[in-house]
């Protein structure tokens, strides 16, 4: 497994669930579906903070299910109706005061865990930076870094929105942010990168379409150069050498790609079934 960025200390043993100092009453939340490579390690940087872990799986066919099971976690399975409305469904599950959400691609750090394990919990909801791991270094600069994403809130004012991809956590509250990196393994290779494009641009372009999005000619000209620019020379992804520009070029291509296919449902017959 790759190493964790520099600077950050890892824990010298691992402690049984909810037994750091303290530790609040959180709910750590995860939703699956053939992610049995992932959800070990995932599972277990979230078990030193957690009261209780539910797993959401939507059919995996792998070994994911017993792999969180024998991990301890409380497994459910449900069809699968979209990450926003899965992620609301396993938020509803929660028991505990506070809930942490994660995916199972990603890991808590060793000194974020010690973050959480240390917070006072004034606030309604935390952000924390998330750092990802491409092609065999971690992604320091471009659209990724430092990618704040909010995952640690009190379950009585948080909700998760129903967007078809991009789904995003809602606090009614104050939110403050973390120091310490949230870890994405998001991408095994470049191959993989484009399997998700392709998914997550059908889910985007269909949200476009059936929120009423006519416009097609500018994003499919325009929009995809300018992304890759501001990703590889704005935003300094060229720090991050051959892996940050293949990161931007990616971005470009899943910005055109997005309005293609919105441009393809515009064009196909009302009569015609969408796309599953």
């Amino acid at each position: 497994m790759p190493r964790e960025p520099r600077g950050i200390p890892r824990l010298r043993r691992h402690r049984p669930w909810g037994t750091l100092p303290n530790v609040n009453r959180i709910s750590t939340i995860v939703i699956t579906k053939n992610e049995e490579t992932n959800i070990e390690r995932c599972l277990r940087s979230v078990a030193p903070f957690s009261r209780e872990i539910i797993v959401v799986d939507s059919g995996s066919t792998d070994g994911t299910v017993a792999s969180a099971e024998r991990f301890g976690a409380r497994v459910l399975q449900r069809p699968w109706p979209g990450f926003g409305a899965q992620k609301q469904f396993a938020l509803e599950q929660a028991q505990q005061d506070w809930v942490f959400s994660i995916d199972a691609d990603e890991e808590v750090s060793p000194s974020l865990c010690q973050e959480i394990c240390a917070l006072d919990f004034a606030a309604d909801g935390y952000e924390m930076p998330r750092r990802v791991r491409y092609l065999g270094r971690w992604i320091r600069h471009g659209s990724w870094y430092p990618g704040y994403v909010l995952r640690l809130f009190r379950r009585e004012v948080g909700r998760f929105t129903a967007d078809r991809v991009h789904e995003r956590v809602v606090v009614q509250g104050r939110k403050e942010r973390l120091r310490h990196d949230l870890l994405h393994y998001s991408y095994r290779d470049i191959g993989h990168h484009l399997g998700k494009i392709d998914g997550l641009t059908s889910l985007a372009a269909m949200q476009m379409h059936e929120a009423g999005a006519r416009s097609v000619l500018p994003g499919l000209v325009l929009r995809p150069p300018l992304e890759f620019l501001r990703v590889y020379l704005l935003r300094r992804g060229f720090r991050d050498g051959i892996p940050g520009l293949v990161v931007a070029a990616l971005h470009g291509t899943y910005v055109f790609l997005r309005y293609a296919k919105l441009y393809e449902l515009r064009r196909r017959d009302p009569g015609e079934a969408p796309p599953p």
